[in-house]
């Protein structure tokens, strides 16, 4: 069964946990935590035993889909679904018609009959849900286990920006259905899928982490075709990389970045602050380059409260442009001001 670390992401902050967690807790204190940002979940999932409440939101379809079918309140049978990954691991590919998955996606980011075999996958849990045969998080648990199976046999580097060209003639069939491990009606969680900075005025928690994306790499473009997947709308896919229209573009990766982060501080209601900050030093690639500056990002921090700075080593994600020596990961703990 996967878990929810169980992913490529850019800026997955898992292996940073440990040292992240370690901060939290000698600089904060409280019962609700509030994942703004959540991308994989990683963060959540790693403090979920340390708090009451753990609020998590990402405006990505895919990635509230993964929130649901691992947090979702509704209960589910685990051995209907074990009966419906045995189903699908048994589907001969060699005999099924070509779908829009295949179509679209086939000896691109998947080998052929791999994309076959995920696109009817997805058709068919859409179609057991349609006819009430699947409750809706079990429809949740179905559709984020495809998302994670699939991403296992990608033909990427761990995004989809672009698929690997030199590799898509000689890709070799290694599709398996696996189950992600789900948990039981775990009321510790409320799920989002809204704007940061609209959600930011509804809730209140005790800890806000904060995790936006710093540069110009859109999430909704790098991981577009498991938005696709998740959402099964068929929409119009263009170019070499077949993505669809732009949705869910983020103020966060655009010039405006700066007055987005400075809305979301000041609306916080919260009593602590945690911000992970990406410092990356020769950026040859434009996309790399942070929208928000190390000392502007301080500066709104310290308007809010009293703020430290911890430094941590990472090694952070490159596709092979940008230069991360000497790469350092910041959290910035801000002890909230009272009144």
């Amino acid at each position: 069964m996967f878990e929810i670390e169980n992913r490529r992401y850019t800026g997955n902050k898992q292996k940073l946990m440990p040292k992240i967690s370690e901060i939290i807790k000698d600089n904060c204190e409280g019962e609700i935590f509030c994942d703004i940002f959540a991308g994989t979940g990683a963060v959540s999932n790693y403090l979920k035993n340390d708090f009451k409440k753990i609020i998590v939101n990402d405006f990505l379809f895919s990635n509230n889909i993964v929130f649901e079918g691992f947090w979702g309140k509704g209960n589910y049978n685990l051995e209907k679904l074990k009966k419906y990954e045995e189903k699908f691991n048994i589907i001969n590919s060699n005999d099924l018609e070509e779908n829009y998955f295949s179509k679209n996606f086939g000896n691109k980011y998947f080998e052929y009959n791999d994309s076959k075999k995920i696109g009817y996958i997805r058709q068919l849990i859409e179609n057991e849900y349609n006819s009430k045969k699947i409750n809706l998080r079990e429809r949740s648990i179905l559709i984020a286990s495809l998302l994670y199976s699939a991403d296992k046999v990608s033909n990427t580097v761990g995004h989809y920006e672009a698929y690997l060209k030199k590799n898509s003639k000689k890709l070799k069939s290694r599709f398996q259905f696996n189950l992600i491990n789900a948990e039981i009606n775990n009321k510790k969680f409320e799920i989002y899928q809204e704007d940061s900075n609209e959600l930011i005025r509804k809730i209140k928690c005790d800890i806000l982490f904060v995790d936006p994306p710093y540069n110009s790499r859109q999430y909704s473009r790098f991981y577009h075709v498991l938005e696709t997947l998740t959402k099964w709308d068929f929409p119009d896919l263009h170019g070499v990389a077949m993505k669809p229209e732009p949705e869910n573009m983020s103020n966060y990766s655009r010039e405006g970045a700066l007055n987005s982060f400075k809305d979301l501080i000041d609306n916080a209601n919260t009593n602590y602050i945690v911000v992970t900050y990406n410092n990356t030093f020769a950026p040859k690639s434009s996309s790399s380059k942070n929208k928000i500056s190390f000392k502007d990002l301080e500066k709104v921090l310290e308007t809010k409260g009293e703020t430290k700075v911890f430094p941590l080593k990472h090694k952070q994600f490159s596709a092979g442009k940008t230069d991360f020596d000497n790469h350092l990961e910041y959290v910035f703990v801000t002890e909230v001001y009272n009144g």
